[in-house]
């Protein structure tokens, strides 16, 4: 059991990695984007970086949600 832990770890920490790298990747296309006069890609780039670094601290899928009490 402790193995699977460890490997769920290992993965997550990857995980990480590779999503502050395409962050940062795309800051810096966006950057490129913004020197070339290409408004519109730079943008662009910026809300994919913003995508992957909040990519964690979003709900995985519907059952991931919170349930939401409701009067009826």
């Amino acid at each position: 059991m402790s193995n699977m832990m460890r490997d769920s770890q290992i993965m997550a920490q990857i995980k990480d990695e590779n999503l502050g790298y395409m962050s940062d990747m795309a800051l810096e296309l966006a950057q490129m984007a913004d020197d070339s006069g290409l408004t519109t890609l730079a943008y662009l780039f910026r809300m994919a970086a913003l995508e992957a670094s909040t990519a964690n601290s979003v709900p995985a899928g519907p059952d991931d949600l919170p349930h939401q009490m409701t009067s009826h």
